[in-house]
């Protein structure tokens, strides 16, 4: 087997990595709703790695199939984008959209679970044509679209806001790392669907090393956040 096959794994290692990291940043301050929100986007985000791995593993099973197109497919890059929600949005706003984001993904979850599966398309490679519910299929660009905008829009707005200032660049970089880091798994999934699953798990790797970067380029920042829920929650 090719190793790219094998790359999943890397990213599952690096992503509980990123993912202690940002539970050591969220414990200083429970209060901080988007830390938490990112902290739980990328414990998803090492979950589909995670399914990846056993299916290279340990070869393809129906189970693990389901389990990845909900935790890849399903909730993508959404905890992620709901963490950004918190930091853009005032909380009320923030907790209504995270209660239809939440109620969207348990939906289409339960529907992935008991949907029947086409055995005649099953080649070993993880793809979303094998659901017999083919309606499933169309639910996903809706949670995609609200990762990409809230991820990848609010990473650029936030680059645009720091772009405009003179002593936060670093802020600027990350949010810039961030957006890039968020688009590449979207792209990677374009390719998915048209059988190429390799090119998702490379996207995928380099996505999250985007991130982390992006992440730890404004952590290293001194300067104040232009954020206000940032502002208020000092230890982020």
């Amino acid at each position: 087997m090719e190793f790219i096959n094998y790359i999943p794994i890397l990213t599952t290692l690096f992503g509980i990595y990123f993912f202690i990291v940002l539970y050591s940043h969220w414990k200083k301050n429970k209060s901080s709703q988007h830390v938490f929100w990112w902290m739980i986007g990328v414990l998803t985000y090492v979950a589909g790695t995670i399914t990846e791995s056993v299916n290279v593993l340990a070869g393809f099973s129906v189970a693990n199939f389901k389990a990845w197109y909900i935790t890849g497919a399903l909730l993508g890059g959404a905890p992620l984008a709901q963490g950004t929600v918190y930091l853009l949005c005032k909380k009320k706003t923030a907790n209504i959209l995270a209660v239809i984001l939440i109620t969207v993904i348990i939906s289409a979850a339960v529907l992935v679970a008991l949907s029947p599966i086409n055995t005649e398309l099953i080649t070993g490679k993880l793809s979303g044509k094998l659901l017999g519910w083919k309606f499933i299929r169309y639910m996903t660009p809706f949670i995609n679209l609200y990762a990409f905008i809230f991820l990848v829009g609010g990473a650029i707005y936030s680059a645009i806001k720091y772009a405009k200032t003179r002593h936060q660049g670093k802020r600027f970089t990350g949010n810039l790392l961030i957006a890039i880091g968020g688009l590449l798994p979207g792209i990677g999934g374009s390719f998915s669907k048209f059988g190429y699953v390799e090119v998702l798990f490379v996207t995928e790797l380099i996505g999250l090393v985007f991130i982390y970067l992006g992440y730890k380029a404004i952590r290293s920042d001194s300067e104040r956040s232009l954020h206000f829920n940032q502002q208020y929650q000092l230890s982020t």
